[in-house]
Protein backbone atom coordinates (compact mmCIF):
# COMPACT_ATOMS: atom_id res chain seq x y z
CA UNK A 1 0.00 0.00 0.00
CA UNK A 2 1.20 3.34 -0.98
CA UNK A 3 1.57 6.11 1.87
CA UNK A 4 -1.20 8.39 3.06
CA UNK A 5 -0.59 11.74 3.17
CA UNK A 6 -2.12 14.69 4.54
CA UNK A 7 -1.41 17.52 1.99
CA UNK A 8 -2.84 21.13 1.16
CA UNK A 9 -1.42 24.98 1.23
CA UNK A 10 -1.80 26.87 4.65
CA UNK A 11 -1.83 30.21 6.12
CA UNK A 12 1.51 30.68 8.62
CA UNK A 13 -1.24 30.81 11.48
CA UNK A 14 -2.71 27.72 10.46
CA UNK A 15 -5.78 28.09 8.28
CA UNK A 16 -6.70 26.50 5.12
CA UNK A 17 -9.14 28.86 4.05
CA UNK A 18 -11.21 31.83 6.14
CA UNK A 19 -14.46 31.82 8.09
CA UNK A 20 -16.38 31.80 4.67
CA UNK A 21 -14.14 28.89 3.28
CA UNK A 22 -12.59 31.24 1.22
CA UNK A 23 -8.89 30.84 0.66
CA UNK A 24 -7.79 33.93 -0.07
CA UNK A 25 -4.28 34.27 -0.85
CA UNK A 26 -3.45 30.71 -0.60
CA UNK A 27 -3.32 29.30 -4.01
CA UNK A 28 -1.51 32.56 -5.54
CA UNK A 29 1.55 30.15 -5.63
CA UNK A 30 -0.41 28.36 -8.26
CA UNK A 31 -1.36 30.51 -10.34
CA UNK A 32 1.63 33.54 -9.77
CA UNK A 33 4.70 31.44 -12.07
CA UNK A 34 5.84 31.18 -15.50
CA UNK A 35 6.05 26.96 -15.22
CA UNK A 36 2.71 25.22 -16.24
CA UNK A 37 1.71 22.66 -13.32
CA UNK A 38 -0.82 20.89 -15.14
CA UNK A 39 -2.42 20.45 -18.96
CA UNK A 40 -5.17 23.13 -17.84
CA UNK A 41 -2.59 25.88 -18.42
CA UNK A 42 -4.53 27.62 -15.09
CA UNK A 43 -2.07 26.60 -12.39
CA UNK A 44 1.49 27.81 -13.18
CA UNK A 45 4.57 28.14 -10.18
CA UNK A 46 7.90 28.66 -9.89
CA UNK A 47 10.73 25.82 -11.73
CA UNK A 48 11.77 25.42 -7.54
CA UNK A 49 7.67 24.80 -6.63
CA UNK A 50 7.07 22.57 -10.24
CA UNK A 51 10.44 20.59 -9.21
CA UNK A 52 8.79 19.60 -6.14
CA UNK A 53 4.70 19.58 -6.45
CA UNK A 54 4.68 17.62 -10.17
CA UNK A 55 6.64 14.67 -8.54
CA UNK A 56 4.89 14.50 -5.47
CA UNK A 57 1.03 14.72 -7.97
CA UNK A 58 2.67 12.27 -10.59
CA UNK A 59 2.71 9.51 -7.45
CA UNK A 60 -1.41 10.40 -5.95
CA UNK A 61 -3.68 7.53 -6.69
CA UNK A 62 -6.79 8.67 -4.97
CA UNK A 63 -7.52 11.96 -2.59
CA UNK A 64 -9.72 11.74 0.67
CA UNK A 65 -11.90 14.71 0.86
CA UNK A 66 -14.66 15.74 3.42
CA UNK A 67 -18.51 15.85 2.02
CA UNK A 68 -18.16 19.97 2.79
CA UNK A 69 -15.00 19.98 0.10
CA UNK A 70 -17.02 17.40 -2.70
CA UNK A 71 -20.08 20.33 -1.86
CA UNK A 72 -18.20 23.28 -2.18
CA UNK A 73 -16.58 22.05 -5.41
CA UNK A 74 -19.94 21.04 -7.23
CA UNK A 75 -17.57 17.40 -7.17
CA UNK A 76 -15.60 18.85 -9.83
CA UNK A 77 -18.29 18.35 -12.13
CA UNK A 78 -17.47 14.75 -11.58
CA UNK A 79 -13.95 14.78 -12.75
CA UNK A 80 -11.20 14.13 -9.77
CA UNK A 81 -9.09 17.09 -9.88
CA UNK A 82 -5.28 17.11 -10.83
CA UNK A 83 -5.35 14.02 -12.81
CA UNK A 84 -6.47 11.91 -9.67
CA UNK A 85 -7.94 8.37 -10.58
CA UNK A 86 -10.39 8.30 -7.68
CA UNK A 87 -11.98 10.94 -5.01
CA UNK A 88 -13.21 9.03 -1.75
CA UNK A 89 -15.59 11.68 0.06
CA UNK A 90 -15.79 10.95 3.66
CA UNK A 91 -19.84 11.50 4.41
CA UNK A 92 -22.94 10.29 5.91
CA UNK A 93 -25.07 11.37 3.28
CA UNK A 94 -25.44 9.45 0.26
CA UNK A 95 -24.44 10.80 -3.21
CA UNK A 96 -26.13 13.65 -4.55
CA UNK A 97 -29.16 13.09 -6.35
CA UNK A 98 -28.85 12.65 -9.89
CA UNK A 99 -24.97 12.08 -9.45
CA UNK A 100 -23.40 10.20 -11.91
CA UNK A 101 -22.73 5.94 -10.44
CA UNK A 102 -19.87 5.84 -12.85
CA UNK A 103 -17.81 8.94 -11.48
CA UNK A 104 -14.72 7.80 -9.97
CA UNK A 105 -16.37 9.30 -6.90
CA UNK A 106 -17.13 6.93 -3.71
CA UNK A 107 -19.01 8.09 -0.92
CA UNK A 108 -18.00 6.28 2.43
CA UNK A 109 -19.02 6.82 6.24
CA UNK A 110 -16.34 7.30 8.16
CA UNK A 111 -12.80 8.27 8.06
CA UNK A 112 -11.19 4.83 8.86
CA UNK A 113 -13.41 3.15 6.16
CA UNK A 114 -12.07 6.09 3.67
CA UNK A 115 -8.70 5.45 3.96
CA UNK A 116 -9.01 1.87 3.30
CA UNK A 117 -11.21 2.00 0.45
CA UNK A 118 -8.56 4.71 -0.93
CA UNK A 119 -6.07 2.82 -0.37
CA UNK A 120 -7.86 -0.41 -1.99
CA UNK A 121 -8.08 1.73 -5.04
CA UNK A 122 -4.74 3.39 -4.82
CA UNK A 123 -2.39 0.23 -4.30
CA UNK A 124 0.87 1.48 -4.49
CA UNK A 125 0.27 5.03 -5.52
CA UNK A 126 -0.13 7.99 -2.60
CA UNK A 127 -4.03 8.36 -0.34
CA UNK A 128 -3.49 11.91 -0.25
CA UNK A 129 -5.93 13.12 2.45
CA UNK A 130 -6.89 16.71 2.17
CA UNK A 131 -6.28 19.08 5.43
CA UNK A 132 -8.99 20.31 7.12
CA UNK A 133 -11.82 18.42 9.46
CA UNK A 134 -11.02 15.34 7.42
CA UNK A 135 -7.43 15.22 7.70
CA UNK A 136 -7.09 16.10 11.16
CA UNK A 137 -9.12 12.74 12.12
CA UNK A 138 -7.34 10.89 9.62
CA UNK A 139 -4.71 11.75 11.48
CA UNK A 140 -5.81 11.74 14.90
CA UNK A 141 -6.73 7.73 14.06
CA UNK A 142 -3.00 7.51 13.47
CA UNK A 143 -3.31 6.77 9.46
CA UNK A 144 -1.09 9.35 8.46
CA UNK A 145 2.30 8.82 7.29
CA UNK A 146 3.20 12.40 6.45
CA UNK A 147 2.36 15.85 6.40
CA UNK A 148 3.05 18.20 3.66
CA UNK A 149 2.41 21.61 3.76
CA UNK A 150 2.39 24.71 1.44
CA UNK A 151 3.10 27.37 3.87
CA UNK A 152 1.65 30.66 2.40
CA UNK A 153 2.99 34.14 3.87
CA UNK A 154 -0.21 35.85 5.09
CA UNK A 155 -2.07 35.89 8.66
CA UNK A 156 -5.79 34.64 8.57
CA UNK A 157 -6.37 35.26 12.13
CA UNK A 158 -9.10 32.89 12.20
CA UNK A 159 -10.90 30.42 10.12
CA UNK A 160 -10.67 26.85 9.25
CA UNK A 161 -7.72 25.11 10.56
CA UNK A 162 -4.99 22.84 9.28
CA UNK A 163 -5.43 19.93 11.50
CA UNK A 164 -9.44 20.42 11.92
CA UNK A 165 -10.50 20.35 15.38
CA UNK A 166 -7.46 18.09 16.40
CA UNK A 167 -7.19 18.58 20.45
CA UNK A 168 -4.94 15.70 21.14
CA UNK A 169 -0.65 16.25 20.41
CA UNK A 170 0.70 14.46 17.93
CA UNK A 171 4.53 14.18 17.27
CA UNK A 172 5.97 14.80 14.06
CA UNK A 173 9.47 14.24 12.81
CA UNK A 174 11.93 17.27 11.68
CA UNK A 175 10.81 18.03 8.40
CA UNK A 176 12.89 16.04 5.68
CA UNK A 177 12.28 18.58 2.81
CA UNK A 178 11.79 22.48 3.14
CA UNK A 179 12.08 24.06 -0.57
CA UNK A 180 11.38 28.39 -0.65
CA UNK A 181 9.55 28.84 -3.52
CA UNK A 182 7.44 32.28 -4.54
CA UNK A 183 5.24 33.50 -2.17
CA UNK A 184 5.38 29.28 -0.51
CA UNK A 185 7.38 27.61 1.57
CA UNK A 186 6.78 23.56 1.54
CA UNK A 187 7.59 21.21 4.12
CA UNK A 188 7.52 17.57 4.57
CA UNK A 189 7.27 15.99 7.93
CA UNK A 190 6.96 12.13 8.61
CA UNK A 191 4.36 11.17 11.62
CA UNK A 192 6.69 9.72 13.97
CA UNK A 193 4.95 6.35 15.10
Amino acid sequence: MGKVVMYGSVSVDGFIADEHDQPGPLFDWLTGGDVPLDDSGALKVSQTSYDYTRPYWDRIGVTVAGRHVFDLTDGWDGKPPSGIDHVVVVTHRPAPEGWAPEAPFHFVDGVEAAVARAQELAGDPVVEVAAGDVGGQVLAAGLVDEVRMDVVPVVFGSGKRYFGSVHAQHLLEDPDVVIRGNRVLHLRYRVRR
